[in-house]
């Protein structure tokens, strides 16, 4: 997990533990079907990410659908079972009080694609050559 996804933070080390507890609780409660939701069980899900805000009060995470579906039904679906998600999370990590949880799409591999291809472009391709030293000169 990056120390900077998505907001450009950096987050301390204990939000960083305390994000990979959450990520890996979530992750085993949707891999072991606890969710009794039809699209949550027959959908490939990664949890890509958990960032979590300094006073560790909400936990942001960020999902990825596998097999290139639309991710936002699958965002609806947590976010109906947050309740009881929040609670199973309480329960695998040991703090004094559960995180409140907010689910959104992860786009990095779709901003990642998107810039992959602005670089094939051949007039930034043209730019890029034609001035090299562009970049160690600002």
């Amino acid at each position: 997990m990056s120390r900077t996804h998505h907001s450009g933070a950096t987050q301390s080390q204990r939000m960083l533990r305390v994000a990979e507890l959450v990520r890996h609780a979530l992750a085993q409660l949707l891999l072991r079907g606890a969710v009794d939701d039809p699209l949550l069980m027959k959908q490939g899900i990664i949890v890509a990410a958990v960032r979590m805000s300094p006073d560790l009060r909400l936990a942001t995470i960020y999902i990825i659908a596998l097999g290139g579906t639309d991710v936002a039904p699958i965002v609806e679906a947590l976010e109906r079972h947050k309740r009881y998600l929040r609670g199973e999370i309480a329960r695998y990590i040991n703090l004094r009080f559960a995180p409140e949880i907010r689910f959104r799409a992860d786009d990095s591999l779709q901003e990642g694609a998107r810039i992959d291809a602005l670089l094939r472009d051949p007039a930034v391709r043209r730019d890029l050559i034609k001035h090299p030293d562009a970049e160690r000169e600002s």
